[in-house]
């Protein structure tokens, strides 16, 4: 047996034995937790930078080693099973015509990225076709968001009726349903669009759709001002964890029933929700909470109780539907 990862030897001194993911003779390889997480991170950052052979050549390798959870087998068969569809060619995101996503060999920044999505150095068919089949059927999210952030700047017409048509008939995640909100904004579309959100039928105003937290009601922003203001008392880091747990809520709960009532223009309304944000907010931060506590912060009498507890239920639902690695989202 043969294993990858950190051991300690008899002398308890830590030892390291990578096994390479090309190598031969992978039969019984093992890894450890730590090696584990290691090539996860590397595999991401082979997809983000759009290495898709590299990709397929780690994939491979895992799913020879020996000894994890059937899950991460049937994710990476998964994700070889798409790549080896999508990019056949050597899997080099070229695809052999010439026509890359991405062309950089290190992780892009977000500046170089924005720059790049406004001129593509080429929108023939191929392109648009690739960045579309992306956006609707890569299982990673991240992918689905960056082909959504290359769509909107896309000129071709056909792109809107076809994000249009995939919101309104698939199964999408909140949060790539709200990308795609975005983008739709960003391409100037106008109208009314109705789609589920949530297990819920919405009925949006596509030029609407907000791009930034700015952008959002007043009285959204009043309920983070108000969560800030208390919980820098106690700990000066919590404002920014509260802000992007606020962003992230957002994304998921945008023109449902929960958002439509952050939207009255009423104190009580503005308690519940800080409330309910504050204590997801120190239950995501330190694993614990005071309910009473945060109640008696906050202004919350038995009158706003059932009110109160139905913000809490909203904010957990987000809690449960995150999808993993997801860091910080940006509406």
């Amino acid at each position: 047996m043969r294993v990858a990862g950190d051991g300690v030897n008899e002398g308890g001194v830590s030892i390291t034995t990578p096994i390479d993911p090309q190598g031969d003779n992978k039969d019984n390889v093992y890894l450890f937790p730590s090696m584990l997480d290691h090539y996860q991170i590397h595999l991401t950052r082979m997809l983000e930078s759009e290495q898709y052979g590299e990709a397929k050549e780690l994939l491979r390798f895992l799913l020879q080693c020996q000894g994890e959870d059937e899950r991460h087998y049937e994710e990476w068969n998964s994700l070889l099973t798409w790549l080896d569809m999508a990019f056949p060619e050597g899997g080099s995101g070229d695809d052999g015509t010439g026509y890359a996503l991405s062309a950089p060999e290190r992780e892009p920044s977000e500046e170089t990225i924005r720059a790049e999505l406004l001129s593509p150095p080429e929108q023939d068919e191929t392109y648009i076709n690739q960045v579309l089949y992306i956006m609707q059927n890569h299982p990673m999210i991240d992918q689905q968001m960056l082909a959504l952030e290359r769509a909107a700047y896309i000129e071709a017409e056909e792109v809107d009726a076809t994000i249009v048509n995939w919101l309104v008939t698939k199964q999408v995640h909140p949060v790539v349903q709200f990308k795609a909100l975005q983008c739709l904004r960003k391409r100037g579309a106008t109208g009314s669009l109705t789609m589920e959100r949530l297990d819920e039928q919405v009925q949006l105003e596509m030029e609407e759709t907000p791009l930034s937290l700015d952008d959002f009601p007043s009285q959204i922003i009043q309920i983070l001002e108000r969560v800030e203001r208390i919980a820098e008392v106690d700990d000066p880091t919590l404002p920014h964890f509260a802000r992007e747990l606020w962003k992230e809520s957002l994304q998921f709960l945008y023109g449902t029933t929960a958002y439509k009532w952050m939207l009255r223009d009423d104190e009580g309304t503005v308690d519940c929700f800080a409330a309910a944000l504050h204590l997801t907010l120190l239950l995501t931060v330190y694993g614990s909470a005071n309910d009473d506590d945060i109640r008696d912060t906050y202004g919350i009498t038995e009158s706003l109780r059932f009110q109160y507890e139905q913000a809490c239920r909203a904010l957990r639902q987000v809690a449960v539907l995150q999808p993993p690695g997801q860091d910080e989202p940006q509406p």
